[in-house]
């Protein structure tokens, strides 16, 4: 992969986005903020906030904002978890019914200290969200719960159209960077789901040090696993505390592997600087 700005912390030219702002933008952030409800959005500090907020989408982050895991690359709060909020799913319904979503995303913290990870919480916000916006189409970005299959089941059970865990970097860089995941049970993870009628979907993060070999090689595992969807997009860090970036992308690279894995066979392949696990979300439920 080509390598530019590798000393620098500035940003390169393709990587700049504009302010968000606007009055959808405001809407969504009025809205969420009077729901008391948390976004990978800003957990996450996603560069696409203003397209998707201004588009009127937003990706819902459940079970607090507290992750009881430490990954190098993650800006979510690494502190022990608050309480379960049990109202959480009908504010979780009222606000996407409120925004008229005809696609939702939902993701959540690890919860490794609860009995199944937060499973049974997951499963009743994708319940509720089905009986009270029965027209909303829905992607859950899940955590790997680390229980087996029974915590699975439950999310499997419910149904949304999308079910997505991401892999997150390539295998040699995985016990380097995530914390408590393995590479392996997350691919055996994606194969169970794609044994379901649901769409399997994961997603990795470039300019982490891995080859372009590296990555065509995650995206054949992933591929074989029975996943349809993958996207790639440039890692950030969020602070000096946070793994590195050894690299930032140049755009034809991200154009490259975007057409090798439609040769491969994805059904959707998102893949660019800019692009995070639930961009063009709405799109992938076709796969």
């Amino acid at each position: 992969m080509e390598i530019t700005n590798k000393n620098s912390h500035r940003l390169p030219r393709w990587m700049k986005v504009p302010l968000p702002k606007g009055e959808d933008y405001s809407r969504v952030k009025n809205l969420l903020h009077q729901h008391k409800l948390n976004t990978i959005c800003v957990s996450g500090n996603c560069p696409n906030k203003g397209e998707c907020w201004n588009a009127g989408t937003a990706t819902f982050m459940i079970l607090g904002e507290k992750c009881t895991r430490n990954c190098k690359f993650c800006q979510v709060y690494t502190l022990k978890p608050d309480a379960v909020d049990l109202d959480e799913p009908l504010r979780l319904v009222n606000t996407i019914k409120l925004l008229n979503l005809k696609h939702a995303v939902i993701t959540s913290v690890c919860r490794d200290e609860l009995t199944d990870g937060g499973a049974s919480f997951w499963a009743e916000c994708i319940r509720k969200v089905k009986e009270m916006n029965p027209q909303t189409t829905m992607e859950v970005l899940i955590p790997d719960f680390r229980r087996g299959y029974s915590a699975l089941d439950l999310i499997i059970k419910e149904k949304p159209e999308v079910i997505s865990h991401n892999l997150e970097t390539v295998k040699r860089l995985t016990s380097e960077i995530r914390s408590l995941a393995q590479y392996e049970t997350s691919l055996e993870l994606l194969q169970y789901i794609a044994k379901s009628p649901l769409i399997a979907k994961t997603g990795i993060m470039l300019g982490m040090g891995e080859t372009t070999a590296e990555v065509l090689e995650t995206m054949r595992d992933a591929l074989n696993a029975g996943v349809k969807v993958f996207t790639l997009g440039q890692y950030l860090r969020p602070s000096e505390e946070h793994y590195p970036v050894k690299e930032y992308i140049q755009p034809e690279v991200f154009n490259m592997l975007k057409n090798e894995g439609f040769k491969m066979g994805f059904r959707y392949v998102e893949s660019g600087p800019q692009v995070r696990s639930s961009y063009h979300a709405e799109l992938h439920v076709h796969a």
